[in-house]
């Protein structure tokens, strides 16, 4: 139980239980598979809590003079939940140039909320800078979410070197609550008792859509290509923030054009190559900062130098653009990093994993600063991210082995930081199914401009472990 000034700890009883029903049925040929599952599931809740005279955990400094008590509390609540959902799959073949698929999830919870509250005593409402000897709590609600989720696609093969990839999916769901609260407040002396009634009608809608087509092309039997076409649509109704001069509701439209493309090269059995771009223009977004004009574009690359060393190479870079004459988003990030992996005579005496990445991101955006004024909120970074490990094992110990390493960062720009991640770990076997165990590691961070931020701390464990 809690006033505004103090939180009384009293005894509990909890008691909940959860039930999942389900069946279904599935078919299965040569060109056919299909499944169905219907389900459900019940939930309840039943928690309550009393107490009788002082409690020695209450906080017992006066407040302005008086004493913060609970002298006895009597609550209770009750929650009752149920959902049904059914599950829709299926997969043919109608041709041996066709494949279908198609998958559809409905579900739909419910929730019922109960409480009820009896408490006595002396607390303070600092609100109003008043003290009242009991309160009496009411409250119910309930809440329903159906949802609704699809896909569907299929995948032709006119041709040896063709293939043509056509998906859509929509994904809706539905959200709607009514709680209502009704609390009096007791007050001491001749004030009169006080009624605080609280009900809200909540309802949220949202509806997300997507249709894609990929064209894939084998040029040769090294170079695949690909094209395609994505088409993103949707609305949402959610309830506003607080200081929405709009009303209590706000809403929103989703419209964007995405055109895709990229290639896989694999000139040789110890080298691949693959890029992948897509660039979108959207004409309603839900957010400043989602996803405007935008180009998307990355490179991957392994090498497999030798049997036992490897190195692979990813490049990303996303620019985005709202120009709009209140907003004027501009965001540029780019990810650069190497890896290197080494396991020489197949990792029976020493394993390498060492990893570089570089990452830059520039941000500017319009706000309304002080007075409403417009401002620019700009955004720097510049970083720097390493990690290595290696595995030695020791020789003439079977089950012996060191691994040293870690990891670290280090930025500069609008937030410049830096962290430090060490690590040593030593495993020694003392008979043939224990072993010992000993790690160090050490965790130390710190900002420059935010010093009070900043932590250094060291961890050392050490045990045995048995094994069978």
């Amino acid at each position: 139980m809690q006033d505004s000034n103090n939180e009384f700890v009293v005894p509990t009883l909890n008691r909940d239980s959860t039930n999942n029903y389900r069946g279904g049925v599935r078919f299965q040929s040569n060109r056919l598979h299909i499944t169905l599952e219907q389900g459900g599931t019940t939930f309840q809740d039943n928690d309550s809590a009393y107490a009788k005279g002082l409690n020695v955990g209450d906080n017992t400094v006066p407040v302005f003079g008086q004493p913060d008590i609970l002298t006895g509390l009597s609550q209770a609540y009750g929650i009752r939940g149920h959902s049904i959902y059914e599950k829709v799959l299926f997969t043919a073949r109608p041709a041996s140039w066709m494949d279908v698929y198609g998958q559809y999830l409905y579900s739909d919870p419910r929730t019922d909320v109960h409480f009820t509250d009896l408490a006595y005593g002396n607390f303070a409402l600092l609100s109003s800078l008043l003290f009242y000897s009991g309160q009496q709590t009411l409250a119910t609600g309930v809440a329903v979410q159906p949802h609704n989720t699809a896909n569907l696609g299929f995948e032709l093969r006119p041709f040896r070197r063709l293939r043509i990839l056509e998906s859509w999916m929509t994904d809706r769901y539905h959200d709607a609550a009514s709680p209502l609260v009704a609390e009096q407040l007791l007050f001491t002396g001749t004030t009169p008792s006080q009624t605080l009634l609280t009900s809200l009608n909540y309802g949220q809608v949202v509806n997300y859509n997507q249709q894609q087509t990929d064209i894939l092309f084998d040029l040769t039997s090294k170079l695949t290509v690909r094209g395609g076409y994505r088409y993103v649509w949707g609305d949402a109704t959610v309830l506003a923030g607080d200081l929405s001069q709009t009303g209590t509701l706000a809403s929103g439209q989703l419209h964007r054009n995405i055109g895709l493309a990229g290639l896989n090269f694999r000139p040789s059995e110890k080298l691949s190559v693959n890029l992948d771009y897509e660039g979108g223009s959207s004409d309603n977004i839900y957010f400043r900062t989602s996803l405007n004009n935008y180009s998307r574009a990355r490179a991957r690359a392994r090498f497999q130098a030798t049997h036992s060393l490897s190195f692979q190479a990813n490049f990303n870079v996303l620019s985005n653009q709202n120009p709009a004459p209140d907003i004027q988003n501009s965001f540029l990030s780019r990810d650069n990093s190497l890896s290197v992996y080494w396991t020489p005579a197949a990792a029976k005496r020493i394993t390498f994993v060492g990893e570089y990445d570089r990452s830059t991101v520039r941000s500017d955006i319009l706000y309304l600063g002080l007075f409403l004024a417009p401002a620019t909120s700009s955004y720097r970074e510049n970083a720097h991210t390493a990690t290595s490990a290696i595995d030695i094992s020791l020789p003439g110990l079977a089950g012996a082995k060191l691994t040293a390493g870690g990891s670290l960062f280090i930025s500069s720009g609008s937030a410049p930081s830096r962290f430090y991640q060490p690590l040593v770990k030593l495993t020694l076997p003392l008979h043939k199914h224990i072993f010992w165990n000993t790690e160090w590691q050490y965790y130390g961070f710190g900002e420059q401009f935010y010093l009070f931020e900043g932590f250094r701390t060291h961890v050392f464990m050490t045990g045995l472990r048995v094994t069978r």
